[in-house]
């Protein structure tokens, strides 16, 4: 217990959602799982979890996107345009707000994941990181100076396109651009390539060499904004196959090329490195999300 004050963080997914009450990994009093059916049962379902519990202080909400973060729109706080079914244009933050009258924090899921591994994980004292999800999706949270990186909207690196590797011509399986990092890397990306889910295929099948030179490149990419001390990679596809680190490691050198020579880069290994509060990132960076809210408000 800490006599810092209660937050309400939410994260909003695709599949369930994830509630949690507490202030932080060494304090959680509640946690609560909502299948992600309709906005208008999920929703409910998840203000029914915040009256049950009352007490706190704000409410952070780490959301699946795109979402709308630009406080000067009539749209901020919303679901975008999404292919999750019946979920496009989907206020939340205006809706929590009015009903329970606290400051409310918004922003993506993978921000949300980035600002708890900041603050509590494996990028703890670094001010400057990434966090990459590798799943269903790829996605990148951006922090610079303790604070996510956003302009006109999130980053949406996911959809980079990288340098292809020499030989593969697969097609990719982004609906959108095929080959992006998303289209080539992901776990619906490797389960179309290769037939097999990713979990299921052998560390020896050819498969996993361009899979990792995409996510190679996006981290190259990441590296070459000059931003992030350290970037740390979580999702399904990563975190459920460990032998993807060294080969994901072994590309990015090879497309450095010794280019940037700094002390975090010296070691790969102690660069890009797997997230340390797993599953439960996304919830507490929801969490964060509503104590900058209440500090802010």
């Amino acid at each position: 217990m800490t006599d810092a004050p209660l937050i309400a963080g939410l994260e909003l997914g695709g599949t369930k959602c994830i509630a949690l009450l507490g202030t932080g990994p060494d304090d959680v009093q509640d946690e609560r799982r909502i299948p992600t059916t309709t906005p208008a049962e999920t929703l409910a379902a998840l203000e029914a979890v915040l009256d049950g519990w009352g007490g706190f202080a704000a409410i952070g909400v780490a959301s699946f996107g795109p979402v709308s973060l630009d406080p000067h729109t009539s749209d901020y706080g919303s679901i975008t345009v999404t292919t999750k079914p019946g979920w496009a244009h989907t206020d939340i933050v205006r809706r929590l707000r009015a009903r329970f009258e606290v400051p409310v924090g918004f922003h993506t899921d993978v921000v949300g994941a980035a600002l708890a591994e900041g603050q509590w994980g494996a990028a703890a004292g670094l001010a400057d990181h990434a966090y990459v999800t590798v799943g269903t999706g790829i996605g990148v949270g951006l922090i610079a100076g303790d604070a996510a990186v956003q302009g006109m909207t999130h980053p949406e690196l996911g959809h980079f396109r990288p340098h292809r590797l020499r030989g593969d011509e697969w097609s990719g399986a982004c609906p959108f651009h095929g080959d992006c990092c998303e289209g080539l890397a992901s776990g619906p990306a490797i389960a179309a390539r290769t037939g097999v889910a990713a979990p299921d295929l052998p560390a020896d099948h050819p498969a996993w060499l361009p899979t990792a030179h995409a996510i190679a490149q996006l981290c190259a990419a990441l590296v070459l904004t000059g931003v992030p001390r350290r970037i740390v990679i979580g999702g399904g596809v990563m975190v459920g196959t460990p032998h993807l680190f060294p080969r994901v490691r072994k590309a990015l050198g090879d497309t450095l090329g010794g280019y940037l020579v700094t002390p975090e880069l010296a070691d790969l290994d102690t660069y890009l490195v797997p997230p340390r509060l797993g599953n439960r990132a996304g919830p507490l960076g929801a969490i964060v999300l509503g104590a900058q809210a209440l500090a802010g408000s």
